[in-house]
């Protein structure tokens, strides 16, 4: 994992200074840069509205007495595109506005599953006796609110 993460530090940059040098060539720099700053604010403006819609899908899920599993792992994967996007660059905003098609998004996370990367786990024991399964305690008491 620490060897991967070095090879996308070491390489990511790289193909972003490659394609910012591309493009200013074609383009120029003033059109370069405010390129980059235009997919920026299409970005966090497309991801606002892809949370919101997320959101709203846990909560639907939480209404049927589903736990929104899917839902939460589109909102992390939403976070990582949102990093993505507010990083200056194209390759980088092309994953991320990638990541904001909520089909392809599914279909990663579904992927993900599938292979192992990440895991859903749920404990379904979760008040097992005293102490519990894991060594948890209940603690019952009273409480009150002092104005």
């Amino acid at each position: 994992m620490l060897r991967l993460l070095f090879i996308l530090f070491l390489t990511v940059p790289l193909i972003e200074l490659y394609l910012l040098i591309k493009v200013g060539g074609m383009i120029g720099a003033l059109p370069t840069v405010a390129l980059v700053v235009l997919t920026a604010i299409l970005g966090a403006g497309l991801l606002r509205w892809q949370g919101f819609a997320t959101m709203q899908r846990v909560r639907q899920t939480l209404a049927r007495g589903e736990l929104p599993a899917i839902e939460m792992l589109e909102g992390v994967v939403l976070l990582f595109c949102g990093a993505l996007l507010l990083t200056p660059g194209f390759f980088t905003d092309t994953i991320g506005f990638i990541g904001l098609v909520p089909s392809v998004r599914r279909h990663l996370i579904l992927w993900l599953l599938s292979r192992g990367l990440i895991s859903r786990q749920v404990d379904t024991h979760p008040q097992e006796g005293p102490g519990g399964r894991h060594g948890h305690k209940t603690i019952e008491g009273q409480f009150w609110r002092e104005k």
